[in-house]
Order: structure tokens, then C-alpha cells, then sequence
């Protein structure tokens, strides 16, 4: 086990260079940035950007943790299958995300083709679901990155909680959603 400073060292370095990058990126684009720049990267996200995001946000703490699982019961077929499985959703969501964006093109997120398509009553309703649902994955990715630290470091599982959020949240203050397919 290494010591816990180390793990402040990898929470401090790791801001500080996506800040770095999000800012020298900032700077060389030189657009200023709008409401709209901010939510949707400009929708300049090239294909290669956009399917490591796709991977990185689908590589979540119970995916790990679950293909693991998966390789030590079924040995090496156990994550392949694994991963090829949750692949199909992925690709299933690409269709239907063709086929949203064709009927709202306006529309920026799922919430606002379900207020455009549906009633008031129906939108709150599927608000109140989303966030839910981003609290509890949010509140997974974060512990399981302050538990993954404390394994590894001995940093404290309480400070290291609060320091992941804070520490990406300062990036991401700065350049937008680009700023999060960038680093």
C-alpha cells in the first residue's frame, strides 16, 4: 500500500493538468462561451472523442466491478461476454438517438424531447427519475473512486469523497461538457 499523501498527489496533479488542458484548449479555439457552448460542446465532438466517451461513462464502478466478478467465475470468456452483452445497448441507443434527433432536432437531452413530445405532468415525472438516477450513479462513481484510493493509498474514504467531485468540478467549471470528452 502506498502512502495516503500520494493520494492527495494523484487527486491534486490529475486537476490540475485536465484544468491545464481544458484551459490551453479554451485559449487555442478562442471562442467565447455560451450557454449553448457550454451543455453541448459546440456540437463539435468528433466520432473518435465521442466513443471514448461512450466507454468512459459506460465503465462505471458496477461495470468494473461486475466484469470482474464475471473473468474470475468464467475465466477470460467472462468479461468478453460480458462486455459484448452491454454492447448491444449501446448500439441500440445509437438508432434510437438518430431517430430523436430527427424528430427534435432543436432538443438537447432526452428531458427536453420528453417535455416537447409529452405533457407537463409526464416531464416532471421522468425529471424526478433522471435525477434520481444521476444522484445514485454519481454517488456510486464516487465512491467508488474514494474506496479504489483508500485500497490503494490509505486516503481516507470520507475526504477522498469530497475531494474527487471538488476537484473535477473545477475543469469542468471552466471548459463545459467538452471539457469532460477531452479529459
Amino acid at each position: 500500500m502506498l502512502p495516503s499523501y500520494v493520494g492527495y498527489g494523484l487527486l491534486l496533479v490529475f486537476g490540475l493538468f485536465f484544468t491545464l488542458i481544458t484551459f490551453v484548449m479554451q485559449r487555442r479555439k478562442k471562442q467565447a462561451m455560451t450557454a449553448e457552448q457550454f451543455s453541448t460542446a459546440g456540437r463539435s465532438v468528433g466520432v473518435g472523442l465521442a466513443s471514448a466517451s461512450i466507454i468512459a461513462a459506460w465503465t462505471w464502478a458496477a461495470t468494473l466491478m461486475m466484469s470482474s466478478s464475471t473473468g474470475y467465475q468464467y475465466g477470460i470468456s467472462g468479461p468478453y461476454w460480458y462486455a459484448a452483452g452491454a454492447c448491444i445497448q449501446v448500439l441500440l441507443f445509437a438508432i434510437v438517438a438518430i431517430n430523436l434527433k430527427k424528430r427534435a432536432p432543436n432538443a438537447h437531452t432526452f428531458l427536453e424531447f420528453i417535455g416537447q413530445r409529452f405533457d407537463k405532468k409526464n416531464h416532471r415525472l421522468i425529471m424526478g427519475f433522471a435525477l434520481m438516477t444521476n444522484i445514485l450513479v454519481t454517488s456510486m462513481v464516487v465512491l467508488g473512486g474514494a474506496i479504489a484510493l483508500n485500497s490503494l493509498t490509505g486516503m481516507n474514504i470520507y475526504v477522498a469523497a469530497f475531494l474527487i467531485p471538488l476537484t473535477f468540478t473545477i475543469y469542468t467549471m471552466i471548459g463545459g461538457l467538452k471539457s469532460l470528452f477531452y479529459c
